[in-house]
């Protein structure tokens, strides 16, 4: 069990009033209780698809997308900011406030009634949603890698293993609560929103920053040569930003997200008009395979921790293109859910694995700026690939021409990963198989 005296944090936050050893392990607790209730946004399909059916809003294929590409655009201005500030004032306060202006874009969403009030939900669901989602997003990932040195790979994956779980429950009681009212599918967003509140709000406050000068003992990094973690060079911002490793890390995060949110944004009627499930059946595989979103965070980021992290990023992009593929072809229900599922799994598993390469190219210290920045990759990719798909889909369902297209991205985007090598400042203090 890790020891150590709590001193007073750095950053503002209160100190601890246990051991942070022990206490490390409640703060897992709290990051997955907060990223469950922001990853709620990955049961979109199940509004959408309610939205382009509902007699109050009619809306297209197109349209009903939008709120969630807007979601994932806005998603990089939040951890850009709060990236930042979390380096300066610590992660409660940060966490806080970003779980609170994301259920409230929620909750101004359900006041709306109609295609009239669209741009409503654009700017509820949308623009103020996505923002706090991305403000609360970058905290646990960057304050847990802080208090896990000797498991970076698995907890990074964890950190972001419940955002990836979000959908698991929201998307069957979404279901319900639309279909309760069916011609009104937005009110389902007040009790879903108040219920994010609580959750978030219950997570951020457990959250701080280790003790001044914390270590855990009897782990001692050893690097490619021998040396420990503390040889390599701890990167600003500033200076991550004048490498080129920044610059193909973020693309490498884009092209993955681009391949697997195509088919996230188009899940429910992608089940429906390819292998033939019912309304209900496909949202509940929307539920189910955000068990595979989460899981992969969590265990891609730990296959990284062996295979290195390149590695894992090949593989990556490699399944996602053949299973996007194949998947128009897949008329069966089994071969469709195995499919859909892989992607998931990988798309998942970009997010699990990117914090702990970045904090191996460019140190932890200051990682909340750093991955906060590098997220705008989340964004371009979340507004590419659902844009995309939509389009190329257009009314016809033009299934194969879609996800073939997007699937022939990945599969060529593999040289990315090829090029891009650690730093010469960091490779000290990296693992060779990194």
């Amino acid at each position: 069990m890790d020891s150590g005296k709590p001193t007073r944090e750095p950053h503002g936050d209160a100190p601890t009033a246990q051991p942070p050893g022990s206490f490390r392990w409640l703060l897992v607790a709290g990051g997955l209780l907060l990223q469950f209730s922001i990853g709620a946004v990955y049961a979109w399909s199940v509004f959408g698809g309610a939205l382009e059916s509902a007699d109050s809003w009619q809306l297209s294929t197109v349209r009903a997308s939008l709120p969630f590409t807007v979601t994932i655009g806005m998603i990089f201005i939040g951890t850009y900011l709060g990236g930042r500030l979390q380096d300066l004032k610590g992660p409660r306060v940060v966490a806080l406030i970003g779980g609170i202006i994301y259920a409230l874009g929620i909750l101004l969403a359900s006041f709306t009634d109609g295609a009239d009030d669209y741009w409503l939900l654009i700017l509820g669901y949308g623009i103020i949603s996505g923002f706090g989602l991305g403000f609360a997003y970058i905290v646990p990932i960057a304050m847990l890698q802080k208090w896990f040195p000797d498991k970076t790979g698995l907890i990074t994956g964890l950190a972001v293993g419940g955002f990836g779980f979000g959908a698991v429950l929201t998307s069957p009681v979404a279901q319900w609560l639309i279909d309760r009212n069916p011609d009104d599918p937005t009110s389902a967003f007040l009790p879903l929103g108040i219920a994010y509140l609580v959750m978030s709000l219950a997570g951020a406050a457990l959250f701080r920053n280790p003790p001044e000068g914390y270590t855990v003992p009897g782990f001692a990094p050893v690097g490619r040569n021998g040396g420990g973690a503390d040889r390599g060079k701890e990167y600003t911002q500033g200076e991550a930003l004048r490498t080129p490793q920044w610059y193909l890390l973020t693309a490498i995060l884009t092209l993955c997200v681009t391949a697997g949110i195509s088919l996230i944004s188009q899940a429910k009627p992608s089940a429906s008009d390819i292998a033939g499930f019912s309304a209900s059946g496909a949202a509940a595989l929307v539920g189910v395979l955000a068990i595979f979103n989460g899981a992969g965070r969590i265990v891609w980021a730990a296959i990284s921790d062996r295979i290195g992290r390149m590695k894992t990023f090949t593989a990556l992009l490699v399944l996602q293109g053949v299973c996007l593929i194949v998947l128009p072809h897949a008329t069966g229900v089994v071969l469709f859910s195995i499919l859909a599922a892989i992607i998931y799994l990988c798309y998942g598993g970009a997010f699990g694995t990117m914090p702990a390469t970045a904090g191996d190219f460019f140190g932890v210290r200051n990682a909340g700026a750093i991955y906060g920045l590098m997220l705008i990759g989340w964004s371009i990719g979340g507004i590419i690939g659902p844009i995309i798909a939509s389009t190329l889909l257009g009314d016809d369902k033009a299934y194969t021409l879609a996800y073939t297209t997007i699937g022939i991205i990945a599969l060529v985007s593999v040289a990315l990963t090829v090029i891009t090598k650690v730093p010469a400042a960091r490779r000290e203090s990296v693992p060779a198989r990194s």
